[in-house]
């Protein structure tokens, strides 16, 4: 019988490279994709794209996070250009791009899911290594959210925890670029600005980000 697992699938490249790994390990993925009132749309076409690029069965889900909190949900804020190192974004200052506890919800609903239709595993495409400081993408959180797991669940009082797979967590960008073009991800469906123009704007954290992973990886982004 096919092992099963539930990927958290964004649009970008992070969460693509993590479904095409999980394909490879071997499982049959359905992917959930979240309309959570972020500013645009996009990124949501993009990773129904990405799920049937892999040939894999997808959700897609409506939260209301209407309490808003971050840039990327309320278009009174504006979202800042970046200005990030590595060294600041290990500083401690959370960006106003920060969704509060939005891998928390997530990942929530994702174990709920898996452990309904009886999958073994969860894979998220967090990484610690040149993100923008938020808190819900550090091992330890992960590390934590598995112990929550394994004892609110009923699967892990009976010892057969779900898996909360981070494949990724200490790769760099580049590693995680590199990663995927020997996985054969569609980097070209994939988005990573936080707008939602026809190009990216090469002016937001992601962009730089992601600008630089390919650089690094000696690559040209699809995108441009």
């Amino acid at each position: 019988m096919t092992k099963k697992a539930v990927v958290l699938l964004s649009g970008g490249l992070d969460s693509a490279v993590a479904l095409y790994l999980a394909r490879a390990e071997g499982y049959g993925c359905l992917c959930v994709i979240f309309d959570y009132g972020q500013r645009h749309k996009k990124e949501i076409g993009s990773a129904k794209k990405i799920a049937r690029a892999a040939g894999c069965p997808y959700r897609l889900i409506k939260l209301d996070f209407a309490h808003k909190g971050s840039s990327l949900l309320d278009r009174k804020i504006k979202i800042s250009k970046a200005t990030r190192t590595r060294e600041s974004a290990n500083s401690g200052t959370i960006p106003d791009t920060y969704v509060p506890a939005r891998n928390i919800v997530f990942l929530s609903f994702a174990l709920s899911l898996a452990e309904a239709i009886s999958a073994q595993a969860i894979f998220i495409g967090a990484h610690a290594q040149d993100y923008s400081g938020y808190p819900d993408c550090r091992p330890e959180f992960y590390r934590a959210f598995r112990r929550a797991a394994a004892a609110g669940t009923r699967s892990g009082s009976q010892k057969k925890a779900i898996l909360v797979k981070t494949p990724l967590i200490n790769k760099s960008k580049a590693g995680i670029i590199s990663l995927g073009v020997r996985l054969g991800v569609p980097f070209g469906s994939t988005w990573s600005c936080y707008q939602g123009g026809e190009a990216p704007c090469g002016r937001c954290d992601s962009c730089y980000f992601r600008a630089k992973g390919f650089k690094e990886a000696g690559l040209k982004d699809p995108l441009g």
